[in-house]
């Protein structure tokens, strides 16, 4: 069974997707900025009521202990310990859980770095947060970090809570929104940010960016896929959802799908799944086959078993509401 969690502006949704029916419709007194599943705990980080867990699929919340801030906005499970969580807070701080985030603990260094002066979100100005953390799948320790906006950063964590920081590199972007890794595939990454694409080969160390073929550059989600239709060492399979501005993409609706094997960017019009007018900027995630993928938007959710040619919708009776929000975050069990 695929379960869906679907953080939108007003509510948790959590929808079985082969049936096609929402099981629970939560809300919380505070906006919903992201959600993660860990070590069978559902966790969602509000803007002003930090970390809810539930243990009951729902059926009742508390808030984890450890984290200060009450603006959680970013959580990731590390791939290889599903016990331990990390949380991003506004302002920025980063936390680690090892007991499958029930307690945290703050980790150090982050905003003693250099670039940190230059640190700031513009909506509101006088502070900034952790976008999104991405731990290696292949790089036990390491993790991909994202303070919108300002800095794309990286930090070895150890099992102590020690942390190495490396700033932010010169070809790095700025206004990242969505980090990807692959666990086929070592050594890469790849990121959706509001001043472009970008990717990497040697675990951040340096970023390329191939815009070739994207026409909307403001980019917010992207997930990464082997392309089982080609040989093994064919490159990877990347979707990408962009605008061409945090306007379009948030506020009046004109928002595009983009997938890319190799070279040029190809436009995802007319497969399924809304895009263009009226459509706000997709999340989008990988299933647990290189194929699948899905994708949540104002017009609801989607999935794709053939890497993005066709999209199906899960049929599901949304509130009407739903139309005029944006999806905040989203995570699927298998």
């Amino acid at each position: 069974m695929s379960t869906a969690y679907a953080a939108y502006e007003d509510a948790l949704f959590v929808v079985d997707a082969d049936r096609g029916t929402i099981v629970r419709e939560q809300r919380f007194d505070s906006r919903p900025e992201c959600v993660a599943v860990a070590d069978g705990a559902v966790l969602v980080g509000t803007f002003e009521h930090g970390l809810q867990r539930s243990t009951d699929a729902g059926a009742s919340w508390e808030r984890a202990d450890g984290i200060e801030q009450d603006a959680v906005t970013s959580l990731a499970v590390d791939p290889n310990d599903p016990a331990t969580v990390y949380a991003g807070t506004e302002p920025s701080r980063l936390y680690r859980s090892t007991d499958g985030g029930r307690t945290f603990e703050r980790l150090p260094g982050l905003t003693d770095l250099p670039s940190s002066d230059e640190w700031s979100f513009p909506p509101r100005p006088d502070t900034h947060h952790v976008r999104w953390i991405e731990p290696d799948p292949n790089d036990p320790g390491l993790l991909h970090v994202a303070v919108e906006a300002g800095a794309l950063l990286r930090a070895r964590v150890d099992a102590d809570g020690s942390v190495d920081w490396t700033d932010r590199v010169p070809s790095g972007r700025r206004d990242v929104h969505t980090i990807a890794t692959h666990p086929g595939i070592p050594d890469h990454a790849w990121v959706a940010a509001g001043d472009g694409y970008a990717e990497s080969t040697d675990a951040g160390e340096s970023w390329r960016h191939p815009q070739d073929g994207l026409d909307h550059t403001y980019c917010w989600s992207v997930a990464v896929g082997l392309n089982t239709e080609s040989t093994a060492r064919s490159p990877p399979r990347v979707l990408l959802s962009a605008a061409a501005s945090a306007r379009e993409a948030h506020r009046v609706g004109e928002s595009y799908l983009y997938r890319r094997d190799d070279g040029t960017w190809e436009r995802l019009d007319g497969r399924g799944i809304p895009t263009g007018e009226g459509v706000y900027r997709a999340v989008i995630e990988r299933g647990t086959d290189e194929a699948t993928f899905w994708a949540a938007n104002n017009h609801g959710l989607y999935r794709t078993a053939n890497g993005g040619d066709a999209w199906t919708e899960i049929d599901v009776s949304w509130p009407d509401r739903v139309s005029e929000q944006t999806c905040r975050g989203l995570t699927i069990v298998d």
